[in-house]
């Protein structure tokens, strides 16, 4: 048997499925109001503010996991395993926000709330590294490198190429 290595397209559709998941749990974890009234609205605050932050959450993830996939030729065991880790993260999501909005923003969902968007962005540097260690001198532009700079606090990473003369 030949053998086949799992392409960026794959890991790429994977994913996608995975977002379009933990998105379609959020939105079945909205619940209409007992009364046909926009008064009746008016208690649903903290649940419609919760899933609107959410939402957007995770919508930048997905564009920024989609931009980082643009970079990568080959779906090493590495890129696979933090793509699982950063996927399991963001897969937390919608727990977090339906206890935070089920206790209308009470202290403690709220800090568990915010620890997964620590723990998403943690692995999400993590996928970054693995993804722009497959990229070409060309594809590194001063843009991307500050860009990643300033996500993680260092000076220049190690696993950046020098960016091309523009």
């Amino acid at each position: 048997m030949p053998n086949k290595k799992t392409t960026p397209e794959r890991l790429e559709m994977f994913s996608d499925a995975v977002f379009a998941v933990i998105i379609t749990i959020m939105v079945l974890d909205l619940k209409p109001p007992a009364e046909a009234t926009l008064k009746a609205l008016l208690p649903l605050w903290p649940t419609a503010l919760s899933y609107v932050v959410s939402y957007f959450f995770i919508a930048i993830i997905w564009v920024n996991h989609h931009h980082l996939l643009r970079f990568t030729h080959e779906a090493t065991a590495q890129l696979i395993w933090w793509n699982f880790a950063h996927l399991f993260m963001v897969s937390l999501v919608p727990a977090t926000t339906v206890w935070m909005a089920a206790t209308k923003l009470a202290a403690a969902p709220v800090f568990v709330y915010a620890l997964v968007f620590v723990l998403v962005e943690t692995a999400y540097i993590a996928f970054e590294r693995a993804s722009l260690s497959q990229a070409s001198d060309n594809d590194i532009t001063l843009v991307l490198v500050s860009s990643e700079r300033a996500r993680s606090g260092l000076l220049r990473p190690a696993h950046l190429p020098k960016p091309a003369p523009t």
